[in-house]
């Protein structure tokens, strides 16, 4: 740890508060505003960050390209395991921040609203009811604690309220999860799709 005690006393108090955000955080942002200062500490000492985290057997992964760093645990542990219901809406948030990055510029943030996410829920058929409240607020809690969204209103409940989405919402859902929701939804509109089809037929029978 040569590096580490090379460095000045304010940058080791910042080498400590960046390495804890990454730790309770999961990942740290260019364009957050109070991670703004940490994501270019990291990424002026990224060497120093990597073999300290490489002992405990993280690897840190810093994409500059949508400004965004985070941590891989080579031995699969240290996970957070999501309930179902907080694996689908990051899931739904993830296909919003896509969708909405074809229309913007590079510089601009992506903002949605509650009723955004409610009405792709019922579009894709992942849910056969409506989230509660409660839920609702515990849910988005977690999510922007690991600094996936930012909620801009006070009232996640309210269908007007806008959230931000950060980048690192692309790195927190893999590929297979996609594929996994692609599947089930299209389970779900072919189960949708006979029941409609034994409506009719029964109509049609009446008639």
């Amino acid at each position: 740890m040569e590096k580490f005690n090379d460095l000045k006393l304010t940058q080791k108090e910042r080498f400590r508060v960046a390495t804890n955000k990454l730790l309770s955080n999961c990942f740290i942002l260019k364009k957050k505003e109070d991670t703004k200062e940490d994501y270019y500490f990291i990424l002026n000492n990224k060497e120093l960050f990597s073999e300290y985290f490489s002992m405990s057997g993280f690897e840190l992964v810093i994409n500059e390209g949508f400004g965004v760093v985070s941590l891989t645990n080579n031995f699969g542990t240290n996970r957070v395991k999501l309930k179902k219901i907080e694996s689908i809406i990051l899931l739904i948030l993830r296909l919003l921040y896509v969708e909405g990055r074809k229309s913007l510029y590079q510089t601009e943030d992506v903002i949605i609203t509650m009723d955004d996410i409610h009405t792709k829920i019922n579009m894709l058929k992942v849910l056969e009811k409506t989230i509660d409240k409660t839920t609702l607020k515990s849910s988005f809690s977690l999510l922007k604690r690991f600094n996936f969204l930012e909620i801009i209103d006070k009232d996640v409940t309210d269908n007007e309220c806008r959230i931000k989405l950060y980048p690192s919402i692309l790195f927190g859902v893999t590929n297979e999860n996609i594929l996994n929701l692609t599947e089930e939804i299209k389970g779900k509109i072919t189960t949708y799709k006979k029941g409609d089809e034994r409506e009719a037929d029964e109509e049609a029978e009446q008639d």
